[in-house]
């Protein structure tokens, strides 16, 4: 019996796992030696290879988003360029409404009062119907390049309701009381 116990390996009171077996060890590193030529030769190149297709989507992604902004800040540049030309047409409309105000003040002095009241109401009429289309123009204006930055920031075709949404809020933001205000003065 003493003979058998010597052939099994638990028999000898310790555990298989711990003596070392040179035989297993051979294998054991023929084994790790193959799969580290496996893997360096056909996993690693192709994982390599996806991480620079990414790193490369990733650096194309930003140059795309950096050329988007630059866009998007021309556009807005373009747009204030507009709409302070805009301010500037309507002030002269105003200068020159306030001119023919004061000429035709001049010549109702020599005339009858209702007759120089009519023509200043007149004159009002004329400023607040230009101040008005000035300002509707200066809303088309503002709508268009809105639709038109946003489409190009996005990368994408707004919907009717998209476009609606974006025009509220930038009507909402701008400050038309600059031009109204002079219908008051």
């Amino acid at each position: 019996m003493p003979a058998l116990a010597a052939h099994i390996p638990f028999a000898s009171g310790g555990s298989f796992l711990i003596t070392p077996n040179v035989g297993l060890m051979v294998w054991v590193l023929v084994v790790f030696f193959i799969s580290f030529f496996v893997l360096r030769k056909w996993v690693y190149p192709a994982i390599l290879t996806a991480l620079d297709a990414r790193a490369a989507t990733i650096a194309q992604s930003i140059d795309s988003a950096e050329r988007t902004r630059t866009e998007a800040n021309q556009v807005l540049a373009d747009y204030q360029k507009r709409l302070k030309e805009a301010r500037g047409q309507a002030d002269e409309i105003v200068a020159r409404a306030r001119q023919t105000a004061e000429a035709h003040e001049r010549e109702a002095q020599v005339k009858a009062k209702a007759q120089r009241d009519q023509m200043m109401e007149q004159t009002r009429r004329d400023i607040e119907a230009e101040t008005r289309r000035a300002i509707q123009e200066i809303r088309r204006e503002v709508a268009d390049l809105t639709v038109m930055a946003t489409e190009k920031v996005t990368r994408k075709v707004l919907t009717e309701e998209d476009q609606r949404r974006l025009i509220d809020e930038a009507m909402s933001e701008l400050d038309f009381s600059a031009l109204s205000g002079a219908e008051g003065n």
